[in-house]
């Protein structure tokens, strides 16, 4: 009786695919790139703070992100600041498409990274913080972010 139980729960077990392939991190994509980017040294700790920069796609084809992660921090995301009948309003953007040759800027009244739940009280200027972007289909753009109290000057 064990020994069908056995081949009976080995015979449910999936073989599409082997296991060492399935652990297989996302492929990078490097025809995207995130230049000059920032995090804004807030004068006091804040339990969100906000990222910026440039999202380069040097890509032939459209790319789009789609969410995006930091080891230092427990929820990253991707917001728009507009300003609509005179308030400015923030939401969070589920996909950020990107043409061949485009580029988005994350800047502060506009597109920017929500940066929630840091794993420090506080960051110091100069600090470098890990980002990475998500890209639909499964792509990943390493990236890191530097602290400091106002923008760099571009390509710095």
């Amino acid at each position: 009786m064990l020994t069908r139980t056995f081949l009976l729960a080995l015979a449910l077990l999936p073989f599409g695919q082997p296991a060492a392939q399935a652990a297989t991190p996302a492929p990078a994509a490097s025809c995207v790139s995130v230049e000059d980017g920032w995090i804004r040294l807030p004068p006091a700790p804040r339990p969100m703070l906000a990222g910026f920069g440039r999202i380069t796609s040097k890509c032939s084809d459209a790319q789009a992100v789609v969410g995006a992660r930091s080891p230092r921090f427990g929820e990253v995301s991707l917001h728009e600041t507009r300003v609509v009948d005179g308030v400015s309003r923030m939401r969070e953007l589920e996909r950020l498409p990107l043409a061949p040759g485009a580029e988005a800027v994350l800047q502060p009244g506009g597109l920017h990274l929500m940066l929630m739940q840091p794993d420090a009280p506080a960051f110091t200027e100069g600090e470098r913080v890990p980002l990475v972007l998500l890209l639909e289909g499964g792509g990943e753009v390493p990236a890191t972010l530097v602290v400091r109290p106002s923008a760099p000057p571009r390509g710095d």
